[in-house]
């Protein structure tokens, strides 16, 4: 069992503490990259050896039960999923797709801790495949436990998913982005805005989202797609991975056809065609790799230095994964660019502050203390007088000047790492007082 780092060993102990001590069921909040499996896979360990229970995880696509199952590791994990052709139900340890087990809980057997994974992907026209198979599963066990793992812990059709008439109702622990940066385990983010912006003022909206073929002919117009490409080429020029993410299938053929080294991915793309592609640019064989409706959830590149978005979304959490994609660190880089030509970052806000929608609401978020530098075109804190990467002089207020700001900047403040020397080290051993395990003893 690999040692946890502070932060999900953190996770797991105010997730234990809250089945401990109270009666409803706990969301943990770990950001993008942030290792959520590992937290995943100790929760399972302890679950099964520990405490001598059942574990069922459930996830909303395969690509998390295989990464699941392959993080976890270990001989007693079962999977049930008509998608991957498996219907293993006898194992301690089972991950299931919600669509293939909503209505086999019974068929599945009593768990003592059931695990929500990325549970903001639960749809609100999904949520009845969760409630049916939770309540089925309390028929078999009425002692079962819900806990949720998402890094984004809100839906864009009704705010919050932790809520006290959801089966998550409460956020036990949430780990902070900027953080993780200084403690060198999430990788420094800048941004820039891209000097052609649409204009998604007349966009329709339907289900709290922008009609998805308004969106394909706005951004897929030649003026935009080679002002972008332009752009891109020139800014990524000492890039090594670079995301992107397209509007449409008909938008990404005419971006890839004019990026160098770079392939598409869709949710058509064959499987083994698609496997060759991320496997050639993780190996930095493929610079660009452009997707379409895939590859913001469950998608493990470390070497990704710069994201390109192209896709304006109402969306905090689409926003929000896509970004996270350049959140790992790796030895090849030092940071992460993104590139907003689809005027996202303005519109929800900083990646560590965003704007969440509110149930009922439009999606629409309040407006971000950032600025655009009219030289350099950097996001960057509207406090902010001198450009920290060009140098630009921001004019007085009350004074004019030539370019409108965006509001807009990819993390609510300015991160630098603090040094400290240290001098001694000394730790004890903590026993508890009780006697008793910092997990709980019986379901």
């Amino acid at each position: 069992m690999s040692q946890l780092r502070p932060y999900q060993r953190a996770c797991l102990d105010a997730i234990y503490s809250h089945l401990r001590t109270r009666t409803d069921n706990p969301v943990g909040v770990i950001p993008t990259g942030g290792g959520k499996t590992h937290v995943i896979k100790q929760l399972a360990h302890d679950v099964v050896d520990q405490w001598g229970g059942r574990l069922l995880i459930l996830a909303h696509v395969k690509e998390l039960l295989e990464q699941a199952a392959d993080k976890i590791d270990r001989d007693d994990v079962g999977i049930y999923s008509a998608g991957l052709n498996k219907k293993e139900t006898d194992s301690p340890i089972v991950i299931a797709g919600i669509q293939s087990a909503y209505k086999k809980a019974g068929e599945l057997g009593p768990f003592n801790i059931i695990l929500v994974d990325e549970a903001h992907l639960i749809p609100l026209d999904g949520e009845g495949m969760y409630r049916q198979f939770l309540a089925d599963a309390l028929l078999v066990n009425p002692k079962v436990r819900v806990v949720g793992l998402t890094a984004t812990p809100y839906r864009l059709d009704s705010g919050t998913i932790a809520q006290s008439d959801h089966f998550l109702n409460h956020i036990c622990y949430e780990a902070s982005i900027p953080d993780l940066i200084v403690q060198g385990y999430l990788c420094q983010v800048r941004s820039k805005a891209g000097k052609q912006k649409p204009d998604t003022t007349k966009l329709h909206r339907r289900g709290g989202e922008y009609l998805a073929n308004e969106v394909a002919d706005l951004m897929d117009t030649d003026k935009l797609v080679d002002a972008a490409v332009a752009e891109i080429l020139d800014l990524t020029a000492d890039r090594h991975s670079v995301l992107v993410f397209a509007a449409s299938v008909a938008h990404a053929m005419h971006l890839q056809c004019r990026l160098p080294d770079s392939a598409i991915v869709t949710g058509d793309t064959p499987s083994g065609e698609r496997a060759r592609a991320i496997a050639e640019f993780k190996n930095h064989e493929l610079k660009y790799l452009v997707s379409v409706n895939v590859l913001s959830v469950g998608f493990d590149a470390p070497n990704v230095d710069a994201v390109c978005l192209l896709r304006p979304t109402l969306s905090p959490g689409l926003y929000y994964q896509q970004v996270g994609r350049g959140l790992r660190i790796h030895p090849s880089k030092t940071d992460c660019l993104v590139l907003d030509f689809a005027g996202n970052v303005r519109q929800h806000g900083p990646i560590d502050a965003l704007n969440p929608p509110r149930p009922s609401s439009s999606g629409d978020g309040g407006e971000a203390p950032v600025k655009e530098c009219p030289d350099c075109r950097e996001l960057i804190l509207a406090a902010y007088t001198v450009c920290p990467e060009c140098d630009f002089t921001f004019p007085a207020p009350g004074l004019k000047h030539n370019a409108e700001a965006d509001d807009a900047a990819v993390l609510s403040k300015d991160i630098e790492p603090e040094v400290w020397e240290v001098s001694d080290v000394f730790y004890t051993v903590h026993t508890k007082k009780d006697g008793g395990p910092d997990a709980p003893k019986t379901f």
